[in-house]
């Protein structure tokens, strides 16, 4: 195992553990980044210590402890408050849940706004360095870096605790976390975007899906995750074109995370306390299946807008009436929606015109859908569809 790996797996564990030390993030922070700096100037002549997550955790401890005394020593009452906390709090070596479950949910609190939620439950769980974030969010580094300290501020100067929800708040709570890391995984997933949020969000979720084993809802955005992932290499052409889901070369999906998220989705309706991700789940392991069995997927759908009646739901939803009843009977759901700043309600409205003949109409909506879309592939996509939809329009040159 590589210092680089140790970093990748241990980073968030010794963060949270330094945090319930010293009870302040930049200090356990800072810390945990002085010892993996050592673990790289001296592990690969000393070799890998027994335990390298308790070397890291021992070393970062000791570090900022020596830091601590020598500004305390000067009239430094930020320093004093956490050499007095580090003092009658004990360091553990040893796998300790709780901290990271604290550290997740002081990240995700809901006093912070969700972007700040986002780049903290990155930088301190995750061990990604602000230009890495500034990047996967296309934002200056200068703009993330003020949003991470404005978000360690707050904490501080609100108090906001380190410590798992009571069991009363924990549902709410657990919410916001699961929505943190879905948006991870979509900022990750979005075409054009690295990879990196992807894997870093599913690490997360296992990492969550370890500590809360009995929420089944954590279960199901594992799940969700794994079966959208596994079709990574089959959603874009070499030149990066997205290919839709019908379109997809079924032999480069990756089967081993198809058959964990399945095996989880099914784990998940034993269980039988259906959620929202969940549901999203079981209609990702339906399309995983071929040929996608649409009358399955709508009924899920169903029970989705039954737990989560939100526009966009519908919306999805009507794509799968459309596949069930026709174009006709979708159409005449979409219409009702309030969606109009939403590129997908334009873009799916124009598909389903253009099914029905109505190719006038198809074209201002395609039109519409590239105006909002910001992604670079999927406005590509759009325009070839419009082109597509031109072609087929009546007075079209053949």
């Amino acid at each position: 195992m590589t210092v680089e790996e140790v970093f990748a797996a241990e980073h968030g564990r010794a963060v949270s553990v330094l945090v319930r030390v010293f009870g302040d993030i930049d200090v356990a922070e800072e810390a945990v980044q002085d010892a993996f700096a050592e673990a790289v100037r001296r592990w690969p002549s000393a070799g890998l210590p027994p335990s390298p997550a308790g070397w890291i955790i021992t070393t970062a401890r000791n570090r900022a402890i020596d830091r601590l005394r020598r500004e305390a020593a000067r009239p430094d009452k930020h320093a004093q408050a956490a050499l007095v906390h580090a003092e009658s709090e004990p360091v553990e070596e040893g796998a300790v849940p709780d901290d990271r479950l604290r550290l997740i949910f002081t990240c995700c609190h809901p006093a912070l706004a969700r972007p700040a939620q986002v780049a903290l439950t990155l930088r301190l769980l995750g061990g990604l360095n602000t230009a890495r974030i500034a990047a996967a969010f296309l934002v200056a580094e200068p703009t993330m870096a003020q949003r991470i300290v404005r978000a360690k501020t707050k904490i501080r100067d609100a108090r906001i605790p380190y410590r798992v929800p009571r069991d009363a708040d924990l549902p709410a709570r657990l919410a916001a976390v699961l929505a943190v890391l879905y948006l991870i995984f979509n900022e990750g997933y979005a075409a054009g975007a690295g990879e990196e949020l992807c894997r870093e969000a599913i690490r997360l979720t296992r990492v969550l899906a370890g500590l809360m084993p009995d929420e089944p809802e954590v279960q199901g955005l594992l799940a969700l995750m794994l079966l959208i992932d596994a079709r990574r290499a089959a959603r874009t052409t070499a030149s990066g074109e997205i290919v839709l889901l019908t379109g997809q070369d079924r032999s480069r999906w990756d089967t081993a995370l198809i058959a964990e998220g399945q095996e989880i989705v099914r784990r998940c309706l034993r269980r039988n306390q259906p959620g929202p991700y969940q549901i999203q789940a079981a209609i990702q392991a339906v399309h995983s299946d071929a040929p996608t069995d649409w009358s399955q997927v709508r009924a899920l759908y169903d029970q989705l807008l039954a737990v989560t009646p939100t526009p966009v739901v519908a919306l999805n939803r009507a794509v799968a009436v459309a596949e069930v009843d026709g174009p006709a009977e979708a159409l005449t759901l979409v219409e009702n929606l309030e969606l109009a700043r939403f590129p997908l309600y334009h873009a799916i409205r124009a598909d389903l015109l253009d099914r029905l003949g109505r190719a006038a109409e198809a074209i201002t909506a395609y039109t519409v859908a590239i105006d909002l879309t910001r992604n670079t592939a999927e406005r590509d996509l759009l325009r070839r569809k419009l082109a597509t939809c031109r072609q087929g329009a009546p007075g079209a040159r053949t």
